[in-house]
C-alpha cells in the first residue's frame, strides 16, 4: 500500500488546488463519488453495467479514500486488517451468510431462537 502513498500525494497535488486538501471535503467529494458509483446500478442488473464506468467510479472512490487517508497518516493495511477483524466477530459466517441484518439484530434473533427452544425443552420436560 505504501506505492499508492506516493500516487496519493502527486493527486493530492493536483486535486488539493481545485478541491482543498481538507478532509471534510474530501469526504463529500468522496460521498458524491459513491453516488456516482450506485447510479451505474439505478434501475439495472448487476450484469448490465457498463464495465469502464465502472472502473472509473471505482477508482475515484478509491482515491479520495486513500487521499483522507493520507491526510490523517493512517496506514491503509493496518485499518482494512482491523475492520476485518471487527467484522468477523460481528457477522459471524454461521449466523449472518445470507442474512441482511445487522448483527445486533442477528443477534436478538438468536436470543430469541434460543428462548423459544428452551421454552419447548421446559414444556416437554416433567
Amino acid at each position: 500500500m505504501n506505492q499508492y502513498r506516493s500516487l496519493t500525494e502527486k493527486m493530492s497535488n493536483s486535486v488539493m488546488k481545485e478541491a482543498g486538501n481538507n478532509s471534510k471535503d474530501l469526504s463529500i467529494a468522496l460521498s458524491i463519488e459513491t453516488s456516482e458509483l450506485n447510479e451505474l446500478f439505478l434501475w439495472k442488473g448487476a450484469e448490465d453495467v457498463n464495465t469502464e464506468k465502472l472502473k472509473e467510479e471505482l477508482a475515484d472512490v478509491f482515491i479520495y479514500g486513500l487521499l483522507i487517508a493520507n491526510n490523517h497518516n493512517l496506514d491503509i493495511n493496518e485499518i482494512v486488517s482491523s475492520k476485518l477483524e471487527i467484522n468477523e466477530k460481528k457477522y459471524p459466517i454461521e449466523k449472518s451468510k445470507n442474512n441482511p441484518d445487522k448483527y445486533n439484530k442477528i443477534a436478538d434473533k438468536i436470543i430469541i431462537e434460543a428462548k423459544r427452544f428452551w421454552k419447548k425443552k421446559n414444556k416437554l420436560l416433567p
